[in-house]
């Protein structure tokens, strides 16, 4: 009977042997399995058994298991071994109960890492407590400047720090302490040492109990070759001398390897008695996360990866010259379990300052994430996730034949069979057909792992006619500012030179100057930009050389951010994107200038046929918010920001969206008045979580607050950069309900107008409420009601009935949004003179006009005669005059459709409702295009002659025509 070959599509972890009574593969091949019970025949019955009951799910010993062993071990009627010995025979039991659990039960590989990782903090634990309890007899506890003992951890790095360890792996620590200071002394206040010198003996005696080879063996390799400074530093530093080495000499491959860190000991330093973090914990994690995820996007990461990756390549090939059967190696070979964890961790480092929910040790959940992220395909994580298990697999077997800690495959064909059949290749076709559908296996997923690596990291060699991809460039090609500036148009050699003579450009490094000549070489070469004086040279186009200027102003103020200039190099088709929006209009050129870690999301796959989804974005906020507090990084700065960056990366995804033409006018201000909603429900649910003072404390109390939105965002016309104009009003009896409000208003108003290092959302314009700049910031609805409906004295003016034929119920409960629109319906169809109405409404056009004197010759396309202005107010006429006759005209749906139900209602001439609908849309059009090129929007009057008669014709047919329906 023969496995099938496993294929991409199937369960990460579904590598496990078929239960048939054939297979019949055990542990006992193992020639460390042998050892250990020839050796411990008479201790192995000390673990826990596998199973209480039949049938039930076998699991690795957990800490308390291990526990009650060690001491078992120490009692004398088992010997009474010491410390050294208990641990070293512990994880000889131990490592015998993971090759069982993993061979003959097929536990998942959680289970076996979790329990190497579990035997690593108890053996940690362990020996870190004899140590400091030994030290503090000689030399008393170490204290900091306040007399309190100086705390102490332990941090696993690597596969200890995500819970990965392997059956024969080392363990990657580093040892920190929090303060400078020294020893208490003995009881006489003698044998003083520094904490320096103390932790310093720790870290020797610690290591002496796990890592020296005794008759027992050892109990883990210790490798402390990760702390500052590697092997020349010293073996445990103060925090200030970590937080210091991160600002000066923290190297990017670092970065990748904190990713994992953990404090791993003593168990006191992670959480207290009644399950309580400790602070001190968190102070420690609040050096490492800025120092792993940086704010901004960082894709120097990428070189550095690409350093330290041919580094353990060339290594690894050095080891197996001569010796070829060791570059079957499944961890450092090409596909091997190394290049998995690079490409996850390399996603993470880089995107994990804005994807917060990508702040996870283990692999397999790393890669769950990305996806769940939309940072790499779901069959690509799905594919290495499956991969990564096979490996790991593959790698415990490796080690259980010797307990060698190597990952290279053996040459014994009976060692072979026997791992291939523990994985479920029974090789029923012939002799040594489950070996090779073992290593046929092995193959394809180290081919899959190996492509992938290869595409993140740009390592496939280029071709004879294409261009180096890290630098897009000739290898060959000498280049230099004055090289490149021979090969631009004459017209861009003044602002050229200019910007080179800039003192941010002169100072930059000689590999910094390298990737901006590169990058800009390869800017004026997707520009199609050459020297106008060589023969036949076509002349650039307009917006490419204005493309090509507005990327030098970009450069300018981030060139100490080289990080942006290695994420151009790295992906060449966010390069060309980035040049069409700079050469397309200004606007998008300022945006990026203020927030230059948006261009990233030009690499999107889906950026110009996706529309915004109010759903997925709240989703993705309430996501990474759950992230941050799990962190302890969600203070309100933090969500500050996190807010900031989503809404600028979706403001960014419009305009790119906007500019290469996929979306129309309309659309664009449906998507950005969309984000406005969804910005202002969020936003409210986070400052009400926040705020302390409020009667609705049960799970699911929300506010009882309506938020109305007029002008642009009640009729969903936003554009880049509106403000919004908003109402609060609340329905609420309690008796605090007036203050908690006004508290959460101004809350809610700071947190969209606070400017952080991340910007601000939008100004707030609240002058539309009762009363205007004189009123409450927020009301009682039943008090907005009565203002509305002239119901009392202190009642709403003519032009706050107009502003309602726009307003719009942007967020609250059905109840209250029901109310609203009851209340809307009544103020636009309650009865009104129409002649005197008539007279209001064009008294304020005049003033209005007055107050906007276009140049003569010119048309503004919203203020002039026959402008966007005039649409409106005669919509507004029209609304407010015939809509309790036509039911039609209720409806919040814009001007244009509006214009035409008027005219399908016989309200307008035939023709002159949607010829005016036509031309409204078109001088929407002339005003956006203005706006994105920071221009006034005045074009010739000759420009637009059709639009303005037809706006004209309406006005007349409005205000001018005395027979009304």
């Amino acid at each position: 009977m023969t496995r099938n070959v496993a294929t991409p599509c199937q369960p990460a972890d579904a590598c496990g042997v078929s239960t048939s009574d054939e297979t019949n593969v055990t542990a006992d091949h193992s020639r460390y399995v042998q050892r250990v019970r020839r050796r411990y025949a008479d201790l192995l019955n000390l673990l826990p058994p596998l199973a209480a009951t039949p049938g039930e799910r076998v699991s690795a010993p957990d800490f308390q298991a291990l526990k009650q062993t060690y001491e078992r071990l120490r009692e004398p009627a088992r010997g009474g071994h010491d410390t050294g010995a208990a641990l070293r025979i512990l994880r000889q039991l131990v490592l015998e109960r993971m090759a069982v659990l993993d061979v003959e039960h097929q536990a998942p590989l959680q289970t076996i890492c979790q329990g190497m990782t579990t035997l690593a903090e108890f053996a940690l634990e362990t020996a870190c407590a004899e140590a400091l309890t030994t030290l503090d007899a000689t030399h008393g506890p170490a204290c900091k400047a306040d007399g309190a003992r100086c705390k102490f951890w332990v941090l696993g790095m690597g596969k200890l720090g995500a819970r990965e360890l392997n059956v024969s792996s080392d363990i990657d620590l580093i040892y920190v302490y929090e303060e400078d200071g020294e020893t208490a002394g003995d009881a006489q206040g003698r044998h003083r040492i520094s904490n320096h010198e103390y932790f310093a003996k720790a870290v020797r005696a610690m290591g002496g109990l796990l890592a020296d080879v005794t008759e027992h063996g050892f109990v883990f390799r210790v490798d402390l070759a990760l702390r500052p400074n590697g092997n020349s530093g010293p073996t445990a530093c103060s925090l200030d001398a970590l937080e210091a080495y991160f600002h000066a000499q923290g190297r990017e491959w670092e970065r990748l390897a904190w990713l994992k860190s953990r404090v791993v000991a003593p168990r006191a330093r992670i959480e207290d008695s009644s399950g309580k973090r400790d602070d001190s914990v968190m102070a420690l994690r609040a050096l490492v996360t800025p120092f792993v995820f940086r704010r901004y996007l960082d894709y120097n990461v990428f070189e550095a990866l690409r350093v330290l990756h041919r580094q353990i390549r060339e290594h690894a090939n050095k080891r197996s010259a001569g010796r070829p059967e060791r570059s079957n190696d499944v961890k450092l070979s090409r596909g091997g379990i190394r290049e998995i964890e690079f490409i996850v961790q390399l996603l993470q480092v880089v995107r994990g300052g804005q994807f917060p929910e990508l702040r996870t040790r283990p692999t397999l959940t790393a890669l769950q994430r990305l996806a769940a992220a939309g940072l790499m395909p779901a069959a690509t994580a799905a594919a290495l996730a499956e991969a990564y298990v096979f490996l790991r697999k593959v790698e415990h077997r490796i080690q259980y034949l010797d307990d060698q800690q190597t990952h290279v495959l053996p040459t014994q064909d009976a060692d072979l069979r026997w791992m291939a059949r523990s994985l479920g290749y029974l090789g029923s076709r012939g002799c040594g057909s489950d070996i090779c559908d073992f290593l046929t296996q092995l193959d394809a997923h180290r081919e899959v792992v190996a492509q992938e690596f290869d595409t993140l990291l740009g390592n496939s060699p280029p071709g004879p006619d294409k261009d180096c991809r890290r630098c897009s460039r000739p290898a060959d090609a000498a280049l230099s500012f004055e090289t490149l500036r021979a090969h631009l148009p004459i017209d861009l050699h003044e602002r050229y030179d200019l910007w080179h003579a800039q003192p941010r450009v002169q100072a930059l490094s000689e590999t910094a100057q390298g990737r901006l000549l590169r990058l800009l070489e390869r800017s004026a070469r997707m520009l199609k930009l050459a020297p106008q004086a060589a023969e036949g040279a076509i002349r650039p186009e307009p917006a490419a050389t204005l493309a090509f200027t507005r990327l030098l102003d970009w450069l300018e103020p981030l060139l100490r951010r080289e990080s942006y200039l290695a994420l151009l190099l790295e992906r060449p088709a966010v390069h060309e994107r980035l040049l069409r929006l700079l050469g397309a209009a200004r606007w998008p050129a300022r945006y990026l200038l203020l927030h230059p870690g948006v261009i990233d999301e030009l690499a999107g796959r889906e950026l110009l046929t996706a529309r915004f989804d109010p759903i997925a974005f709240e989703n993705e906020l309430e996501t990474r918010r759950k992230a941050l507090r799990d962190t302890g990084d969600g203070d309100e700065e933090a969500l500050l920001n996190l807010l900031r960056r989503a809404h600028h990366a979706e403001v960014f995804r419009t305009l790119a969206r906007d500019v290469e033409k996929h979306l129309s006018v309309e659309e664009v201000a449906d998507d950005l008045s969309a984000l406005a909603d969804a910005v202002l429900r969020v936003s409210t649910r986070w400052c009400w979580d926040a705020l302390r003072k409020k009667h609705r404390t049960e799970p699911g109390d929300g506010p009882q607050i309506g938020v109305i939105g007029y002008g642009k965002l009640g009729g969903k016309e936003l554009g880049y950069g509106s403000d919004l104009d908003i109402v609060f009003v609340y329905e609420d009896a309690h008796d605090d309900a007036p203050e908690v409000y006004a508290l959460l208003v101004r809350k809610l108003v700071n947190w969209l107008t606070v400017k952080t290092g991340e910007g601000d959302l939008y100004e707030i314009d609240t002058a539309l409420r009762p009363n205007g700049n004189s009123g409450l910031l927020i009301t009682s609805f039943d008090a907005y009601a009565n203002y509305q409906q002239q119901r009392g004295s202190n009642t709403a003016w003519t032009w706050e009935h107009q502003a309602m034929t726009r307003a719009r119920f942007v967020l609250g409960d059905d109840a209250l949004r029901q109310r609203f629109d009851a209340v809307r319906d009544a103020v636009i169809c309650a009865p009104r003179d129409p002649q005197a109405l008539r007279e209001e409404i064009l008294g304020m056009r005049e003033r209005v006009r007055q107050a906007h004197a276009v140049p003569e010759g010119q048309f503004d396309v919203k203020q002039s005669a026959g402008g966007m202005m005039d649409v409106e107010f005669a919509v507004q006429f029209l609304v407010l005059s015939q809509a309790a006759h036509h039911p039609e005209l209720r409806r919040n749906s814009g001007n244009i459709a509006l214009l035409r139900a008027a005219e399908a209602s016989g309200l307008l001439p035939t023709h002159v409702g949607a010829a005016a609908a036509d031309a409204y849309r078109e001088l929407r059009r002339i005003q956006h295009q203005a706006r994105l090129d920071e221009v006034t929007p005045q074009v010739p009057l000759t420009q637009v002659q059709v639009e303005r008669a037809a706006v004209l014709a309406l006005w007349a047919a409005v205000f001018e025509t005395d027979k009304r329906h």
